[in-house]
């Protein structure tokens, strides 16, 4: 790929954010020399490699590869021999580290997990744990060697500390005892590795030892005392033993990893490779990118593609089609419509593709391999070169006109601008027309209506539109095949505010071809966005009908489950029956057998026989299904208050408490529970003739008087009353009940504490009248509620 169109289609930016997502120097220097490959192979073999990526950082997050450096140096000095440094041998145990981790995020947490292509990466990572450890254990951080590196090392240093400790006390001695006069400060300070006391200039006399250094203002002398010389040369010869040692373990360490100089150099390769690969994974989450299809026919059909560029939040996803009906797209429409994103973006995503990374578009987007991507984008006048805008222009077109073959893409943002409209307009033409002769797969973007033209007229040429509202000055971004866009110009300008009159001035000087040609490209909008929004329409509609479908098939199966579930048993009934049957008739026939070889009595045959019909008639009893007796249908006046009913749909009793209404609905007490209820879902209880007569009755003033059975309700709520009140309350309730012919009766005492119950309970046991009672079922108030049944 030529360097020019890798840098107008801004596909150095892609790269650097690609090395943004790598951890080690050299994923990341991987990621920079990142190229497209026209190689098919190698294209599925990195794409493979990015799909393997993402799906293992979605299932186990981010692997890092910090402390991956480049050790390359290090194990060449090892290979001639040479003893490595503290920092070299760290280097080489963080990377082995790198490897270890790389090693166990590789495995597979379940052996039915589907193998990918970076397992045989991970088989070959060798970790070489020991010598990790040793180099862990003897370096703690770069030139800091620990204490157990060696036995001889941790002795030199324990005969450092008392050395250092003896000259601290020595010296500690002479700041506080005979010298404190003669200091300048009272502490001790070191000069060249050797410790000494800061003297007053003028008592240098009064201190016998070695001068090492003074201070700017020459009134301090730092003396090394005579009494610590000798430990101080002590000190200095533990200090070089201590560096001794130190050579001697960094030379052991370097030996044992000279053994495994090929491993190690294998792990760094892998790891880089590997960190390249999960950076291109990251990134591809990152952008929720898929995927791409390739071929090798050229073919281009991005699905909702957005520019990576651009900002996630606000780039609008356009579908882009090309070398499939069509090998050359024009794309028309006005300025900042989005034309040279849709042109950027497929030259973009063709290179991205190429280069192993995924697009960020739908699943099932297409691309072609191409061996050359040719791209004139932007504005490359130059003084210096006495070029014009359309100069620079064709310089850049000439230069690779000469080089496409059917194997490259080639994009063209403004062809034939930047000089006189007609002789640009035919140059345009002239190119399209050669390049779309050769089979060549080309875009371009364009305002003149020439090519628009040209698009119509010739087979294999499609025109394009980036979608604008007029309404809103505002491009959509959506990019319409099949539609030439238009510019819009007058639109524009007499929605900004520019005079009709001049507006009209302006059409004048229109030809009436160009005229008819504008409104046929309206006539074309205006039909595409109604087909679009019938379009619309229809897909809503085959929704709501697939889903009604839906819900159909869900209740058709749970009918034909229920009448399975029916027919098995009644089946299993009948067989059971059967089985009964044939018992029945083996038992007869066995006692016919025995009654006719025994001497039985006639009593006990018909004994017997009497035993056989009873049973008989028991299962039939069993098998006899009641038949439904039909319904009586009521009528509204038929409902008083006070009438018991029975509400079909809930298999409650309950009280109507309200003449119906004009819908024929009246409110029903069943319990605890009230409820509105129509007529046609209620049957009346029909109460006992004796009495009937004693719901009402005349006094003496010849006015009607209600009987108990309208005035008592079902219930009693005895909620909030101590158990006295509760008892007294009770009783009455009790009797108007049994006097009213109200059977049974619910008292509502709540669940509380349970006295209130207990003491309803045991009053409950002492009355002759209360033929049983109960604590409330499921949907009558469980324990809070008592149903009472009279004799």
């Amino acid at each position: 790929m030529n360097t020019k169109t890798l840098r107008k289609l801004e596909y150095d930016k892609i790269i650097k954010l690609l090395a943004d997502h790598a951890s080690s120097p050299g994923g990341r220097e991987l990621c920079l020399d990142l190229v497209p490959s026209s190689s098919l192979p190698q294209i599925e073999k990195m794409q493979e490699e990015t799909a393997a990526a993402f799906t293992r950082i979605v299932k186990k997050g981010m692997l890092s590869f910090s402390g991956c450096y480049p050790v390359e140096a290090s194990l060449k000095r090892l290979e001639i021999g040479a003893s490595l440094g503290s920092s070299e041998l760290l280097s080489i145990c963080k990377l082995l580290e790198a490897a270890n981790r790389a090693k166990t995020f590789g495995r597979h947490e379940t052996p039915d997990e589907e193998p990918d292509c970076l397992d045989e990466y991970f088989a070959h990572l060798e970790p070489i744990t020991p010598l990790a450890s040793d180099i862990r254990r003897c370096i703690l951080e770069e030139d800091v060697i620990a204490d157990e590196a060696s036995s001889n090392l941790l002795k030199i240093r324990r005969s450092i500390s008392q050395a250092g400790d003896k000259i601290h006390s020595t010296l500690n001695s002479m700041v506080n005892g005979s010298l404190r006069t003669y200091l300048q400060d009272s502490i001790i300070t070191m000069r060249g590795d050797r410790y000494c006391l800061p003297v007053k200039a003028e008592y240098r006399s009064q201190v016998k030892g070695m001068i090492h250094d003074q201070s700017s203002t020459g009134s301090t002398l730092f003396i090394e005392p005579m009494a610590v010389v000798k430990l101080n040369n002590d000190l200095m010869e533990l200090y070089a033993k201590e560096q001794e040692e130190i050579q001697v373990i960094l030379a052991r360490l370097s030996s044992e990893a000279a053994e495994y100089i090929s491993e190690i150099r294998n792990d760094y390769t892998i790891l880089t490779e590997l960190d390249f690969i999960f950076a291109r994974g990251s990134l591809a989450l990152e952008w929720n990118a898929s995927r791409p299809v390739f071929n090798e026919e050229g073919r281009i059909h991005i699905r909702e593609g957005r520019h990576p560029l651009l900002d996630k939040q606000k780039v609008v996803p356009t579908t882009i089609r090309l070398g499939a009906d069509f090998d050359l797209l024009i794309v028309t429409g006005p300025n900042t419509g989005g034309k040279t994103v849709s042109l950027k973006t497929t030259g973009l995503f063709t290179l991205m593709g190429q280069a192993g990374l995924h697009i960020p578009a739908l699943d099932r987007s297409e691309l072609g391999i191409f061996h050359e991507v040719y791209a004139d984008i932007g504005d490359e006048q130059s003084i210096e070169q006495s070029l014009s805008t359309f100069s620079s222009h064709m310089t850049n077109i000439v230069s690779f006109l000469e080089r496409v073959d059917e194997r490259s893409l080639v994009l063209f943002d403004e062809l034939g601008a930047g000089t006189d409209p007609t002789e640009g307009a035919a140059l345009a033409i002239a190119i399209l027309s050669s390049l779309h002769k050769r089979g060549i797969r080309t875009m371009a973007t364009t305002h003149y209506s020439e090519l628009k033209v040209f698009a119509l007229t010739t087979a294999g040429v499609e025109n394009a539109c980036c979608e604008f509202d007029v309404e809103t000055l505002r491009p959509t971004y959506h990019l319409l095949i099949g539609i030439p866009g238009k510019s819009n110009a007058f639109a524009i300008s007499k929605k900004l505010g520019l005079s009709d009159a001049i507006i009209e001035e302006a059409k004048s000087h229109l030809s009436e071809q160009d005229e008819s040609f504008e409104e046929l490209l309206t006539d074309l909008e205006q039909s595409r966005r109604t087909i679009e929004q019938e379009q619309n329409e229809i897909r809503a509609y085959k929704e709501e009908i697939a889903s009604l479908k839906e819900e159909v098939e869900k209740k058709q199966a749970r009918l034909n489950e229920q009448r399975d579930r029916i027919l098995r048993q009644a089946n299993e009934k009948a067989s059971q029956i059967l089985r009964e049957a044939k018992d029945y008739a083996d038992e007869t026939m066995k006692n016919f057998r025995k009654f006719g070889k025994e001497n039985v009595s006639a009593a006990e045959m018909e004994k017997e026989r009497e035993r056989l019909r009873k049973k008989m008639e028991k299962t039939n009893s069993h098998l006899t299904l009641e038949k439904e007796k039909p319904r009586r249908q009521y009528k509204p006046s038929d409902f008083k208050l006070g009438t018991s009913v029975k509400v079909l749909s809930m298999n409650l009793t309950g009280t109507v408490r309200s003449l119906p209404d004009s819908k024929g609905v009246v409110d029903v007490q069943m319990g605890i529970l009230r409820s509105k209820v129509p007529i046609t879902d209620l049957d009346i209880i029909e109460e006992a003739a004796s009495y009937t007569s004693k719901q009402t009755r005349k006094t003496s003033s010849g006015k009607m008087k209600m009987g108990k059975s309208l005035t008592v309700s079902p219930e009693i709520n005895l909620i909030g009353k101590t158990t006295d009140e509760a008892v007294a309350l009770l009783d009455k309730y009790l009797d108007d009940a049994y006097l009213a012919h109200i059977n049974p009766v619910r008292v509502v005492h709540g669940k509380g504490t349970g006295a209130l119950r207990a003491a309803v309970h045991n009053y409950l046991k002492r009355q002759k009248h209360v033929k049983s009672y109960r604590l409330g079922a499921f949907g009558e108030g469980d324990a809070g509620v008592t149903i009472v049944e009279f004799k």
